[in-house]
């Protein structure tokens, strides 16, 4: 068969109708999330079991864990470091310059800032800081 001998019926194709371009729905689920087989059911179901003396018991047993979890006593720092010199500078009547702890302890100014806001609240201290005449920062601890 040559080309010449097909027809034109011959190569017509039957092609199926298009739909309209839509997104295909989403099938639903009726079955939702299980329960876990030991999960407590509710507030008040947990409770409803309990008697007195095991809740009595429940709660001692919180307060305990509560004390245990209370901040430790303030603490000193060893009386060799750094920053048991700086706590001995600010306790002087007249206090300490930013300056003249930079100068002891060999850090930079941030880093004495530093110490001293968490000196404050570690070793349960209050410091006072003011600025002199001269411009110059000075902490003092207060009582």
């Amino acid at each position: 068969m040559t080309n010449a001998d097909t027809t034109t019926a011959e190569k017509t194709v039957a092609v199926a109708e298009q739909g309209p371009h839509v997104a295909p729905q989403k099938a639903t689920f009726k079955k939702g999330a299980t329960e876990r087989k030991d999960a407590p059911k509710g507030r008040n179901t947990a409770k409803r079991g309990m008697t007195k003396a095991v809740a009595l018991k429940k709660e001692a047993k919180a307060e305990k864990i509560a004390a245990k979890r209370a901040p430790a006593k303030a603490h000193a720092p060893r009386a060799e470091s750094k920053g048991a010199k700086i706590i001995e500078m600010m306790r002087r009547a007249k206090g300490a310059t930013l300056a003249e702890i930079m100068k002891t302890t060999d850090w930079q100014a941030h880093s004495v800032r530093g110490y001293i806001s968490t000196a404050a609240k570690k070793h349960g201290i209050k410091i006072e800081s003011t600025r002199t005449e001269a411009g110059d920062r000075l902490y003092k601890i207060t009582r």
